[in-house]
């Protein structure tokens, strides 16, 4: 089956069998038609697809989904750097099972509006994703939140339908935004740290900075990542938040959390759509800081505007992280 430009499908599957009929002629007519095909799932359906495909199971590239699907925004750009690099003149085929076991709802929100941005990213591109859903094993707010952030859905081999209730990306980008706490920062607790900055004082807060992410066991290329993350979006601040702000450092059990507040500035500008979610032009001379740091760091949130900004950054701490199983 061909298509032309982008298609984004969601592929609600119950069984083995199911799983198969919706992504082996999907593999199939990617191999005939020369595209390049990348199989990013689970392990067991790796297997599934390997012994169906057979001889034609070595021109695929498989990944297991746990090693792929970390943190939403460097997927993102993983799949970019895939594509550019395999892609080229051609189409790339994507089976793509995102992980959902273990998430929290933040990391879920999260994975969902990763899902729905797939749609503005790749809009200019000629490539196709087809997601699998197992609908034995996750939430009911996950499945029905795959027919918003799925242009189409697939009902079986080379079988599509529009999804009646697919939601325009910049409207679920501002529900994903407004599902946010709006502060989830405790004030006064033992390990808080608040860092009043401005213009020539940021050499003093990266040390501060460090020396929070060392206590807090951050290994130490994550401190550097974390410093260099923080410090794009301090220099942010000071240029146009009005020339300084505070830097809030928290940590969790989960995560260590760096807050960056300004108090807005007259000459502020209304930033780009989904800011830092799209890889910038290389040529651009602007454009780049939001997508550094979106890349740095784990997880992040942001709530710009006139009379102040706010950028939350996430860094999940070390420590074996353990997935619960599937419900």
């Amino acid at each position: 089956m061909t298509r032309t430009g982008f298609v984004h499908q969601a592929l609600c599957y119950g069984s083995d069998d199911e799983f198969l009929e919706g992504t082996l002629e999907f593999a199939r007519d990617g191999l005939a038609a020369g595209d390049a095909v990348l199989a990013v799932v689970k392990n067991h359906n790796i297997a599934l697809l390997e012994q169906a495909l057979g001889s034609r199971s070595g021109d695929v590239q498989f990944v297991d989904a746990d090693d792929w699907y970390g943190y939403p925004s460097r997927t993102l750009g993983q799949y970019h750097a895939y594509c550019a690099d395999h892609g080229g003149d051609r189409r790339v085929r994507v089976i793509g099972e995102p992980v959902w076991a273990g998430r929290t709802d933040f990391e879920a929100r999260e994975w969902m509006r990763y899902e729905s941005l797939l749609n503005v990213a790749f809009a200019h591109s000629a490539h196709w994703i087809l997601c699998p859903y197992d609908t034995r094993t996750l939430p009911a707010d996950v499945l029905r939140t795959a027919t918003r952030t799925h242009p189409e859905l697939a009902l079986g081999a080379r079988i599509s339908a529009p999804s009646g209730r697919y939601a325009d990306p910049a409207d679920f980008y501002a529900e994903c935004d407004a599902a946010l706490p709006a502060d989830p920062l405790p004030e006064g607790c033992d390990d808080c740290d608040d860092i009043r900055f401005a213009r020539g004082r940021s050499a003093a807060v990266r040390g501060a900075l460090a020396a929070y992410a060392r206590r807090s066991g951050m290994p130490e290329q994550r401190t550097h990542d974390m410093v260099a993350a923080v410090h794009e979006v301090l220099v942010n601040a000071v240029r146009f938040g009005g020339g300084g702000g505070v830097l809030r450092l928290r940590r969790d059990p989960d995560y260590v959390i760096c807050e960056v507040a300004d108090g807005g500035a007259r000459n502020w500008a209304m930033p780009a759509r989904f800011p830092g979610h799209l890889p910038p032009d290389a040529r651009a001379v602007g454009g780049h800081g939001m997508w550094v740091v979106r890349q740095l760091s784990d997880l992040v949130a942001e709530d710009l505007g006139p009379t102040g900004s706010t950028v939350r950054m996430y860094f999940r701490r070390p420590g074996e992280f353990i997935r619960p199983p599937a419900v």
